[in-house]
């Protein structure tokens, strides 16, 4: 399910709130939270950094043990695969960066030293 995990505004949600909400997800049978933020109000002030979201994955999946999955403005590599390497989400949503780049997969594996570990698909195999 994906939530807005933080308003970025003052007397809006905050994470203590989506933790909240998690735990009751978890116990109706959730396996995932999405952690999102921001956009639900026009007057919200983000504050947009590589990884901004990922504090609010990692504090969700902490304290209700739900698996999580982040997104916003996460566009390395290197990053996404450290955000799950250090257990801060399981999975890293990539939406607008698949959309500028859809070899991101296989720019990635190449980075992570993964090519070899990474096939193409089947319908493209004679053009990779």
């Amino acid at each position: 399910m994906r939530i807005s995990a933080f308003d970025w505004k003052d007397g809006g949600c905050q994470i203590k709130d989506s933790v909240a909400l998690a735990k009751l997800l978890k116990t109706a049978g959730m396996d995932l939270v999405d952690c999102s933020s921001g956009g639900l109000v026009p007057d919200a002030k983000i504050t947009i950094v590589p990884g901004y979201q990922v504090p609010f994955a990692e504090k969700i999946r902490r304290g209700t043990n739900i698996a999580t999955a982040t997104a916003g403005f996460t566009t390395e590599p290197k990053q996404a695969a450290e955000i799950v390497r250090s257990g801060q989400a399981d999975v890293v949503l990539l939406g607008r960066k698949f959309l500028r780049d859809v070899y991101w997969p296989a720019h990635a594996a190449n980075i992570l030293g993964q090519n070899d570990k990474l096939p193409p698909p089947s319908q493209y195999a004679r053009a990779w």
